[in-house]
């Protein structure tokens, strides 16, 4: 696999950047199914800020108002100690038919490899697409460091970069695609992994996590 850093960073791009958090507030983001985010989801010192104390009613995963096609997403994330989250996208918000973001969206794993208990699970460590590919190098940092995380899909070819380094490349939708979905948690979800559009989503999996410096370019 290709593990070079500039080329996966800038091929094929046009079109600005831009920002999908402006470090003070929740705007252009609300929680699935809702409106506006819940009040777990705190924008405080530049960062997006899930607090898992906060009250149950205002706790889920929260998702951009806008679509994307092809685009390149760059953030930075961390996690408390044992914890887990998701970077998840091509999310179609419809909670009668999709009850949770992850049962639309493909995602990008954040998760403290060396506390949780899902890292124990091939294909469920940081920087991997969840429960498909097991992304190479793993190269994550330890729980409290910040990690930059990058999505890059442009006409069914996805590459996932995490700190710098390419870690996943892998072709959407065609048949190769539709057998790591039969093999994989998934298989019982017939829509899963077939939307070419949607939104991005962060995970409330009940754990602290941090994202900053979230941009999106559209491909």
């Amino acid at each position: 696999m290709d593990t070079e850093t500039s080329p996966a960073t800038s091929e094929n791009e046009d079109g600005d950047w831009e920002p999908l958090f402006d470090g003070q507030t929740t705007s252009g983001w609300h929680t699935y199914g809702k409106t506006t985010a819940g009040e777990a989801w705190k924008a405080e010192d530049g960062t997006l800020y899930l607090d898992p104390k906060a009250a149950e009613g205002s706790r889920g995963d929260i998702v951009t108002d806008e679509e994307y096609d092809d685009f390149h997403l760059k953030l930075d994330w961390k996690v408390a100690q044992n914890g887990n989250s998701g970077i998840i996208f091509y999310v179609k918000e419809d909670p009668a038919k999709y009850q949770n973001t992850y049962n639309s969206g493909l995602e990008m794993q954040v998760l403290d490899n060396e506390g949780h208990p899902d890292a124990k699970i091939e294909k469920h460590r940081a920087g991997d697409l969840y429960d498909l590919v097991t992304g190479i190098p793993e190269n994550v940092k330890p729980a409290g460091e910040w990690n930059q995380a990058e999505i890059i899909s442009k006409d069914g070819r996805l590459k996932l970069i995490q700190n710098g380094t390419q870690v996943v490349d892998t072709m959407l939708w065609d048949d190769n695609w539709k057998a790591m979905i039969a093999g994989s948690k998934f298989a019982d979800m017939p829509d899963w992994g077939t939307f070419k559009s949607g939104k991005i989503a962060l995970q409330d999996h009940g754990d602290e996590v941090w994202y900053r410096n979230i941009m999106i370019k559209e491909l």
